[in-house]
């Protein structure tokens, strides 16, 4: 089956799909886009209608797809494109009218919207227990080179975009001068497979797609951060990726919490999750991504416990755990604590915290973790990334 003809069988399963973005992107002619299902694309979507197409376009139709959701193909569709615009097809940008200067693109659209994140892929049942294999599909592994060009992963985080990492500053800062961070790790759930499969009732074998490993670009701490300071204020950084991340099953980005009534709330009385592959109990790395259910603490109670170690907890940390034996151990520094929230019909995951520090042993009755509060640094992140 050729590219064309694949593209307009697929016509009549993307009519039934709403307006979705799914990510920011960069067309074939070098202009911003975003990811959405062809029949959203007017330009393309024309196109693909046509009963003669050039080899050009079939090449540009190829080159614009920016992956897949629910078995479906996504297309990057130029932002600042209009229907009467001339079709460009080649490697060169679009002109655009002089009298219609086009409007910037706002960064806000840089993050993914629900329903198109936090889409967790499996069951909720939780309580320091193997995840399932699809979910969590925005956990990242952060990779580091050592000496000899050895391998390791030893912090996590959370994909936020299609080009973004979020993890926390002190897996930057309090590594081995001899290590660097070259790295990030999607799609993977059990580290000693690739892929990951495992065996249904029915005695059939169902695996995930292979983890992808993508290199890192650039390292953004926060400035405000100070290294091996007391307090581990200010505890996020942004990873960039040199490349562009194709959205699947089982690599997707998790919600920002980015709504008015998110901002600056620890959400007391709800249930979180924490997930990773960071140590268990028994003080070993697991092999398979675990999760935790855990529940927001109020700060006074926190500085209660961390006060006689002469730190102070913020505005800008949130508070989870002290339950016996469930903590953050379940999750690496650096790694997501996410909260559902319900939404226009959706349930969907936001990320409302990043492993920081807390107790040694950790799952100590008592002794909650300490978490970066993503929504205080919401607006640092959407002036800091770029297309």
């Amino acid at each position: 089956m050729n590219l064309l003809l694949g593209f307009i069988l697929l016509q009549s399963i993307y009519q039934s799909y709403a307006q979705e973005i799914f990510g920011y992107c960069t067309t074939p002619a070098d202009q911003t886009g975003t990811c959405i299902y062809l029949n959203n694309c007017d330009y393309l979507y024309e196109l693909v209608q046509r009963r003669t197409v050039s080899n050009s376009e079939r090449v540009f139709l190829a080159n614009s797809q920016c992956g897949y959701r629910n078995g479906q193909v996504l297309i990057c569709c130029a932002n600042s494109r209009k229907i009467s615009d001339r079709p460009v097809w080649g490697n060169q940008p679009q002109p655009q009218p002089q009298s219609q200067p086009v409007t910037p693109v706002r960064r806000s659209n840089l993050l993914p919207q629900v329903p198109n994140c936090g889409d967790n892929f499996g069951n909720r049942v939780v309580g320091g227990v193997d995840t399932g294999k699809k979910e969590f599909p925005w956990l990242a592994l952060i990779e580091y080179t050592k000496p000899g060009n050895v391998i390791g992963h030893h912090c996590g985080g959370s994909l936020i975009n299609n080009r973004y990492v979020l993890t926390a500053a002190h897996c930057i800062a309090s590594i081995p001068t001899t290590w660097r961070l070259t790295g990030v790790r999607l799609g993977e759930w059990d580290t000693a497979t690739n892929p990951d499969c495992t065996t249904e009732r029915n005695g059939r074998k169902d695996c995930n797609e292979p983890h992808v490993d993508v290199q890192v670009s650039e390292i953004i701490q926060h400035p405000q951060y100070q290294g091996k300071a007391t307090q581990e204020l200010h505890d996020i950084a942004l990873l960039r990726l040199r490349t562009e991340v194709a959205f699947t099953n089982f690599i997707s980005p998790v919600c920002l919490p980015t709504r008015p009534e998110q901002q600056n709330n620890i959400f007391l009385g709800r249930k979180m999750v924490v997930a990773g592959w960071g140590q268990t109990e028994t003080n070993a790395t697991s092999n398979v991504k675990q999760k935790a259910e855990l529940e927001s603490v109020a700060a006074a109670d926190c500085n209660k416990r961390y006060g006689t170690l002469g730190r102070t907890v913020t505005s800008t940390q949130i508070c989870a755990g002290g339950v016996e034996g469930i903590d953050s151990c379940r999750g690496d520094s650096g790694g997501p604590l996410v909260m559902e929230e319900f939404q226009d019909g959706y349930g969907n995951y936001y990320l409302t915290g990043i492993v920081s520090y807390g107790p040694t042993p950790c799952g100590r009755a008592g002794w909650p973790g300490v978490y970066t509060l993503v929504s205080a640094y919401t607006e640092w992140i959407e002036s800091t990334i770029k297309p």
